[in-house]
């Protein structure tokens, strides 16, 4: 049976960051992952964690600030030296923290530009990979589907494993959202399989509301039945909007015949 990880960017938002850990323990979870839990020092959530024995997954690389902030700076040209800072900032902080993994997130890029965008992202990843290495890292990549995330530079996991392909970094990994495969592709079952060996970690959420995963087009049972089969031994985070509270939205676990 999969191991499921709280995604404590959308979890429990009513509480602060730290509390969170708390509230996810008590639920049962015994990992979580994070978006950017930057403003939080490190030791302390670290400490956290620890204390609630809870592991630390991953962390997204930081964006920027407010509705006009960039969404990522890995694929964005011209845009190399701020890359650089973000991902040295995020390696040295999921390090301090005890992570394990880093979502390096690639921005958005007009089409024109995005060509352009290929090599610059490629030779990003190729530095940030070897200094990730240092410290036992993985760097996933995650396709953000159109409606959500419009003009972001990959859309589709071909498209993501494609890059991984030409990075060759043992510790460069497809991060597999199933929301955001089944919100722009489709085929769920078809594109993890065909996927397996480059997939890194796996998150849920239902299509189309991103609520909890016992409604919308996807039948999750079948998914998580079936990366039990392809000998999946990583977490699968829950990453969604829980429909009211968090505590009670966890009813999905047994609608799909899951427990903690």
């Amino acid at each position: 049976m999969p191991r499921f990880s709280a995604n404590l960017g959308f979890l429990w938002p009513d509480l602060p960051l730290i509390e969170r850990v708390g509230a996810a323990a008590r639920a049962g979870f015994k990992a979580a992952e994070f978006h950017f839990p930057y403003a939080v020092p490190a030791q302390e959530l670290r400490e956290a964690c620890a204390r609630h024995q809870v592991k630390i997954l991953g962390i997204n690389t930081d964006i920027g600030p407010g509705a006009t902030g960039h969404r990522g700076l890995a694929a964005v040209p011209g845009r190399e030296a701020e890359f650089t800072a973000l991902a040295d900032q995020a390696i040295g902080y999921c390090h301090a923290i005890g992570g394990t993994a880093i979502h390096v997130m690639a921005g958005l890029v007009p089409e024109e530009e995005r060509a352009t965008g290929a090599e610059v992202l490629v030779a990003n990843l190729k530095a940030t990979t070897a200094k990730a290495a240092e410290h036992g890292l993985t760097i996933l990549l995650e396709p953000l589907n159109p409606r959500d995330m419009p003009g972001y530079f990959y859309s589709r996991v071909e498209q993501a494993a494609e890059i991984i392909d030409r990075v060759d970094a043992p510790n460069l990994k497809l991060m597999f959202d199933a929301y955001h495969v089944g919100a722009c592709q489709g085929d769920i079952l078809t594109r993890m399989r065909e996927q397996f060996d480059r997939i890194g970690h796996v998150q849920i959420a239902a299509v189309p509301s991103r609520a909890e995963p016992d409604e919308g087009e996807i039948a999750y049972g079948a998914v998580l039945r079936a990366l039990d089969g392809l000998g999946y031994d990583g977490w699968v985070g829950a990453e969604y909007l829980p429909r009211a509270g968090t505590d009670e939205g966890l009813v999905w676990l047994q609608s799909l015949g899951m427990s903690l």
